[in-house]
């Protein structure tokens, strides 16, 4: 994918094609405190888009605000240019979203296949389609498929995470820190996969805090930083800026 030829997340929605997901002057609140401050970002079809930022700057509230997990207290959540902010989380599936959230958080006592049925509650019947999809995409989860998910590696839980969230048909992927505890060899295999996933046309919106990896990965990345976008540009760019260099891949500014 050239991406110098893509449309721009930060660019206007009027200036092109209508984004797959926009997000619009977000303000979330736990209780009295402001966690959201005005966040705004877009998530055109077929993108990877990155969201970097230190722990505590927002970056999972951003993806529940997305996905419905929670209400912002103003400002919009558009998917395809239509507001879907206010519809339950569970119900925003049928849209097309799917969210991987931090922890993997997979059904411990069930096993690898009963899990990855799960990923498709909302269809009459699992697709065979989708769950040969997520076996060739990740071989060692068919190998194991009568295995129970709690007795999984902290790889493999996360392989079955996105394979659960797979099996709902999203047109739209959320992840939050999907690298999370793996070893350094996983990681990198999960971004390989993850790369594979966009390029047979799911758009990923990834919230990493290895930025070095999310940012190859991704076509444009924001920063957050207390609950506000401070940066935003094409992912290459950000990957060779000081500032983000500093921050996040721990390089010394002269």
């Amino acid at each position: 994918m050239d991406k110098d030829a893509l449309p721009q997340p930060g660019d206007a929605a009027t200036d092109g094609p209508t984004p797959l997901l926009e997000l619009r002057d977000l303000h979330v609140y736990y209780g009295a405190i402001e966690a959201l401050k005005g966040v705004s970002l877009t998530v055109p079809h077929g993108q990877v888009v990155a969201l970097l930022g230190a722990n505590g700057a927002g970056k999972s509230t951003t993806l529940k605000a997305a996905s419905g997990m929670l209400r912002p207290r103003t400002g919009d959540v558009l998917l395809r240019g239509e507001r879907v902010d206010g519809i339950k989380s569970h119900e925003l599936v049928r849209f097309g979203i799917g969210h991987v959230p931090e922890g993997r958080r997979v059904f411990a006592r069930m096993t690898i296949l009963e899990n990855l049925k799960m990923g498709a509650y909302r269809l009459r019947r699992p697709d065979p389609t989708d769950l040969e999809r997520v076996f060739t995409l990740f071989p060692v989860l068919a190998e194991r498929r009568k295995q129970i998910a709690g007795t999984l590696s902290g790889g493999e839980q996360q392989m079955l995470a996105i394979g659960r969230a797979l099996m709902g048909k999203p047109d739209l992927l959320l992840l939050d820190e999907p690298s999370m505890g793996l070893a350094p060899l996983i990681v990198q295999q999960i971004f390989e996969i993850l790369r594979e996933i966009n390029e047979q046309g799911t758009t990923l919106l990834l919230v990493e805090q290895n930025a070095s990896q999310a940012l190859r990965l991704a076509d444009y990345g924001y920063v957050l930083e207390t609950g506000a976008v401070v940066m935003s540009d094409q992912a290459d760019a950000l990957l060779s800026d000081p500032r983000v260099r500093a921050a996040y891949l721990g390089e010394a500014v002269e």
